[in-house]
């Protein structure tokens, strides 16, 4: 599978662009409408598990935040606040090695997503044309990026931009919601009366990273596109707004950056969970907050360089003059 990434990205490497063709899917998809695509086969490449061979979550259990106490202070989670209700975190713990869970909130249907290999996370509305969709892995990925299906229609998914590649809904986006990640602490104080995501029942590493040292490393696993430009690390995370994206080196030199009708803040304190294989003992990365000029949460994503130049190319990078 695609978690010991080092092992067998070779092995991956040589053997996924054979797989890159419909007829070889339609087996294990017999549901989906390969006539309807709006991206090359050619770009989809085999992650290394098979669809649903890493397991969404459908029915996640939620416990009091006052109540955990498995989690460390600093590692991080995907926090998300409705508008009526309780705020929710969803560890980064659980969707290492989940990457979706389907939770209904406020009576919203939601689709929580993680990508370890793009650092993407978001929170999308699960609803397609009014009707509530679930969603699970396909174990293909595109520019590195997973690939989501829903059990509805069987379309493909790219989590990265939230909208359907593939199927009876090619070209529908997703809606995404304002979400964010922070420290286990920096949730736990701001919502004390906040719900967290239970330990799923399955056989897992919980809390150990299986891409040891990846936001470090030299490349990105299975990508075969361009570097982003400017001279920026591919494996730099950025923080994407729309077509926008700012460095985080930049945000973190500055604090806090107003531009573009949007407010970004950094401040330390939350461990990368693609470092060490303890997450909580990973190295500083910091958390990011982005609001409008008053004061409202924005969806927003961050995401490594090239993943937001692959599914962003003509994106606006905000650089400094």
């Amino acid at each position: 599978m695609r978690h010991v990434f080092v092992a067998c990205g070779l092995l991956l490497a040589a053997l996924s662009p054979a797989l890159s063709d419909p007829a070889q899917w339609r087996a294990e998809w017999p549901n989906t409408d390969f006539s309807r695509a709006a991206v090359p086969f050619g770009e989809i490449l085999s992650g290394g598990p098979p669809k649903d061979g890493i397991p969404a979550i459908w029915t996640p259990e939620m416990r009091s935040a006052a109540s955990e106490t498995r989690l460390g202070a600093r590692e991080p989670v995907l926090a998300y606040a409705p508008e009526h209700g309780p705020a929710r975190a969803y560890p980064i713990r659980y969707l290492m090695w989940h990457e979706i869970v389907n939770d209904v909130v406020d009576d919203v249907p939601i689709a929580v997503t993680f990508c370890p290999l793009c650092n993407s996370a978001m929170v999308f509305e699960a609803r397609v044309n009014g009707q509530r969709h679930t969603f699970g892995v396909s174990g293909k990925l595109r520019h590195s990026d997973m690939i989501m299906y829903d059990r509805e229609t069987e379309s493909w998914w790219q989590q990265a931009i939230g909208k359907a590649v593939i199927g009876d809904h090619m070209g529908v986006a997703l809606h995404q919601l304002p979400a964010w990640m922070e420290s286990w602490a920096e949730f736990r104080a701001a919502h004390p009366d906040g719900l967290v995501m239970e330990e799923p029942e399955w056989p897992r590493a919980y809390g150990s990273n299986p891409y040891v040292n990846y936001d470090t490393a030299a490349r990105p696993f299975l990508y075969q596109g361009e570097d982003p430009p400017h001279g920026i690390n591919p494996l730099e995370r950025v923080v994407r707004v729309g077509n926008r994206a700012w460095t985080y080196a930049r945000l973190r030199a500055a604090g806090e950056i107003r531009e573009a009708g949007v407010v970004l803040n950094w401040h330390e304190g939350q461990a990368s969970a693609l470092d060490s294989r303890d997450i909580s003992a990973g190295r500083e990365v910091g958390t990011v907050r982005v609001r409008d000029a008053a004061g409202r949460d924005l969806a927003h994503d961050v995401p490594f360089a090239f993943a937001f130049h692959a599914f962003f190319p003509d994106g606006i990078w905000m650089l400094e003059d």
